[in-house]
């Protein structure tokens, strides 16, 4: 029995690490800094100024595909339409520390 138990264990354990996501560890507090300095002109209080359909408000981060940090990283690294590409001006640590924060206040609501 003991036999069993652990081989399901382990088992599990395995699944569990080979199927979950890998951990995210930025820094939302430095994130705020880089947001402040890079960001809010056009995204003050997860507004957009360019787009208003678009905030950065979890419901329409989760409406646009964008609830996530990969997908929060990629367009603050690449840009896209009206958005610059922040690749040369920031290191992607701190775009990680963005995608940290955008994602902490959407969950707060603003």
């Amino acid at each position: 029995m003991k036999k069993i138990i652990s081989v399901l264990l382990l088992g599990i354990t395995i699944f569990t690490f080979a199927f979950s996501s890998p951990a995210f560890a930025a820094d939302a507090a430095a994130g705020k800094a880089i947001f402040s300095a890079n960001c809010a002109s056009c995204h003050a209080g997860g507004k957009n100024l360019v787009n208003p359909a678009k905030t950065l408000k979890k419901a329409d981060l989760e409406k646009y595909d964008m609830f996530s940090a990969e997908a929060i990283i990629t367009q603050v690294t690449n840009g896209k339409a009206a958005m610059p590409a922040f690749k040369t001006r920031l290191k992607p640590d701190q775009i990680e520390n963005v995608a940290a924060y955008v994602l902490e206040q959407a969950e707060a609501g603003w």
